[in-house]
């Protein structure tokens, strides 16, 4: 009997674990209900529609042809409103009903409104020129507000805040972001990193107001200003919230499911309370922890979907030691794990403010315990491996920074010098040995590589390091690629 498999949430985790599940052999029966209109797209790149870099049909993961090509029943525009557990049904607005033998949720989070003077209507909407930054509709309205605006407050200085007003700043828009905390990227960066970032990030013509929020919007009919909590009046005709998110799990938690910040799941993503039901990426909690970057809801996203294929091999979910990066035009900025010192911890440290550059590599038991990169993210690569297998760090721990300071070697310089093990796309989990296979497959270009290995389809950071593997794979004989240093 055909396995009926319903995913409410079309966004990054929930179009991957379609992917996953298709990738693993038939048998089901796949319906996807997704809230927004069309099919799946790369959230991750939304603010380069914004900043005018990124086309808004350029960030599409799969158009319409894509479900239907493998019999997917796409229900786009829908919302799921009810999920009745005793008889397996999923409720939707329209007052469609969906039948399921296995439910993965898969609804992401939603916006964090602060509590703001003229923030809604008396319609519950926004007030018009307030925009809490979610979704591509969100980004083509604040494209289309800030072409005729005079000013701009971004609240928030977290990184979607950051891309968001560097991209705002590119269009040549007067922005200010406004961070309620003490500095910019609280939660990844230390005071020095932070005091660095908040510099180059004046230099590209964004002022930064830290220890204030926004207490009222001014104007009447839309936003005309912004008046701060310490007084202070913005002239801005576009407000972006990028203050925070919170799980969806508003349904899970109608239908009776366990949730705490998230829902509640074990280590194979399966509800703690209804075993039918899965929960993968920002609307999961797993161990006390939820996750809002992209490459462990697509891990997440692999594992579910080797437990609803009823795979031999045993899969697990343990957690993910996630790496954040920044992309925005100018920026570079790589961070993992904790920047805290603490007791018995050996700190590695390069500071040079005038060229915008901060690194710092934190150390416990001989390994990295968590790094910043901002300003030159050349050891990226290396330190990011270094991070992810929890491997021991050379004796001189400096050296990690140092031999890449003043030379300019790169992946794409240098790529014969990389393991075959070493991973590239960091997102997607992509490896070197992975691309140069891809390649010997007939995938000649970053496209095609992309296409077959899903590197560069996440943050997109690595698409110079691709760029660079592919170009070294085509000067070398045609018919034979190159052998691999071994790991």
């Amino acid at each position: 009997m055909t396995r009926r498999v319903v995913v409410v949430g079309n966004g990054m985790a929930g179009f991957r674990f379609v992917q996953e599940l298709f990738g693993l052999g038939g048998g089901f029966e796949v319906t996807v209900i997704g809230a927004e209109p069309g099919g799946a797209y790369n959230r991750v790149q939304l603010p380069n529609v914004v900043a005018g870099v990124a086309p808004a049909g350029s960030v599409e993961l799969a158009d319409h042809g894509w479900y239907e090509a493998r019999q997917v029943r796409l229900l786009a525009g829908e919302a799921a409103v009810a999920i009745d557990r005793r008889h397996r049904i999923v409720r939707l607005a329209s007052g469609t009903t969906v039948r399921y033998d296995v439910l993965v949720l898969a609804t992401g989070s939603s916006a964090v409104l602060p509590p703001v003077r003229g923030l809604g209507r008396a319609d519950g909407r926004l007030m018009p020129g307030v925009v809490a930054f979610r979704t591509l509709a969100d980004a083509a309205e604040i494209a289309g507000i800030a072409e005729r605006a005079r000013g701009a407050v971004v609240l928030g200085g977290g990184v979607l805040g950051l891309e968001t007003a560097r991209g705002l700043a590119g269009l040549g828009l007067p922005v200010t972001v406004v961070q309620r905390g003490p500095r910019l990227m609280e939660r990844q960066l230390d005071a020095g990193g932070s005091r660095v970032l908040a510099q180059t990030v004046r230099s590209f013509g964004v002022r930064v107001r830290t220890r204030v929020s926004v207490a009222a919007i001014l104007g009447g009919d839309r936003v005309r200003a912004v008046e701060l909590s310490d007084g202070r009046v913005l002239d801005a005709d576009l407000l972006v919230l990028c203050c925070g998110t919170r799980p969806r799990a508003e349904l899970a938690a109608a239908a009776g499911l366990a949730v705490g910040t998230g829902v509640v799941v074990d280590d194979r993503l399966r509800s703690v309370s209804d075993p039918a039901i899965f929960a993968i990426g920002e609307c999961a909690e797993h161990r006390g922890r939820t996750h809002g970057l992209v490459a462990p809801c697509w891990e997440q996203a692999r594992v579910a979907a080797h437990v609803v294929s009823e795979r031999e091999d045993v899969v697990r979910y343990t957690g993910s030691r996630a790496v954040l990066r920044l992309k925005a035009a100018g920026i570079e900025l790589a961070a993992m794990g904790s920047a805290g010192t603490g007791r018995g911890a050996e700190v590695v440290t390069f500071a040079d403010p005038a060229r915008g550059v901060y690194q710092k590599l934190v150390v416990r038991d001989g390994r990295l315990a968590g790094a910043i990169l901002l300003g030159d993210t050349r050891a990226a690569g290396t330190i990011t491996q270094l991070f992810d297998r929890g491997a021991a760090l050379p004796a001189d721990r400096s050296s990690l920074l140092i031999a890449r300071r003043n030379t300019l070697a790169t992946v794409a310089d240098s790529p014969l010098t990389l393991p075959g093990e070493a991973t590239i796309c960091q997102c997607n989990g992509v490896t070197k040995s992975v691309i140069c296979a891809a390649w010997q497959d007939g995938a000649r270009d970053v496209g095609a590589v992309a296409a077959r290995t899903r590197a560069t389809t996440g943050c997109g950071t690595c698409r110079d390091a691709v760029r660079g593997i592919v170009e070294w794979l085509a000067a070398a004989e045609p018919d034979r690629v190159p052998p691999l240093v071994p790991a």
